[in-house]
């Protein structure tokens, strides 16, 4: 069987994988996180695409998972990295909720809890790492421990200095041993983020969501930002490259990232793996069954 042909992607002046990737002149303070970088399109376009694109990312998975069970070591793993509000979560539902739940391990990396600190902070995540011909996914990661960390000096800095490199050798390791990255620095306005906060606050279906923290942290925006710069800065590389989204309009980021994974599914060449079995003696053996 064919594998899966590649479609054309509408509307977009620029490939997200180009439009959205951090280069040395990226700037934090300067993203424009109303921004729709790459996209001509309006809100009821992408969300119309965000559908289309999701049926192609499922029939992407499919081949993924099909060629795990079938020997192949390969897998994709999506990072998703951003401060409180910056829509994390919707891009589960939304973007990872099209495909086959079988075929993603998803780990979400909070507060270390006691055991995870008697030992390197690499070491949870490598628990966690996607299987072959899994779609893996961060709901944040190793880059706490240069963001958090150093925010809130929980470390002194010739703890977490040093992590820099740390990350870069252990992504470069993960790279070749067949597990595609795709680093997704998601960005949000103070404002947006002060108007989510409010939202959970009057729903009484979103106060689980709120976590009166997350106020507290709005006092470190500055220290934040000099963070996630170092962060790009330091660990955007030619094997894991980082891709700024900006996530003010959720439609947007959501379909940005969808692009994100089918890029980097559709490199892999992925085709439909061969039966193991003799077909027509099955036929057969169906046939008088």
């Amino acid at each position: 069987m064919a594998k899966l042909p590649k479609k054309p992607v509408d509307n977009w002046e620029i490939p997200p994988v180009e439009a959205l990737r951090a280069t040395p002149d990226t700037r934090v303070a300067d993203i424009v996180t109303k921004g729709t970088p790459g996209f001509a399109g309006d809100k009821a376009l992408g969300e119309r695409l965000l559908e289309e694109r999701g049926a192609r990312l499922s029939a992407l998975q499919e081949l993924l998972y099909a060629n795990g069970r079938s020997g192949d070591t390969r897998s994709v793993l999506l990072v998703l990295q951003g401060m409180d509000t910056a829509g994390k979560g919707g891009m589960l539902r939304h973007v990872i909720g099209h495909v086959d739940p079988q075929g993603v391990d998803h780990a979400s990396f909070g507060v270390p809890t006691a055991e995870e600190k008697r030992h390197d902070y690499l070491w949870r995540i490598r628990k966690a790492l996607p299987r072959n011909g899994q779609l893996g996914v961060f709901d944040r990661s190793h880059y706490e421990d240069v963001l958090v960390v150093r925010v809130h000096n929980l470390v002194p800095p010739e703890v977490w200095e040093p992590r820099y490199e740390e990350i870069n050798t252990f992504e470069r390791e993960l790279v070749e041993s067949g597990t595609t990255i795709v680093k997704v620095a998601m960005f949000v306005s103070l404002d947006e983020q002060k108007s989510r906060l409010a939202e959970r606050l009057e729903r009484p279906d979103k106060y689980w969501k709120f976590n009166p923290g997350d106020i507290t942290e709005r006092g470190f925006w500055p220290e934040y930002q000099k963070a996630y710069q170092a962060m790009l800065d330091r660990t955007s590389t030619e094997h894991a490259p980082w891709h700024v989204v900006p996530c003010d309009r959720k439609w947007y980021s959501r379909l940005a990232v969808t692009e994100l994974l089918i890029d980097a599914l559709e490199k892999l060449d992925l085709d439909w793996p061969p039966a193991d079995f003799d077909i027509d003696v099955e036929k057969a053996r169906l046939a008088e069954s």
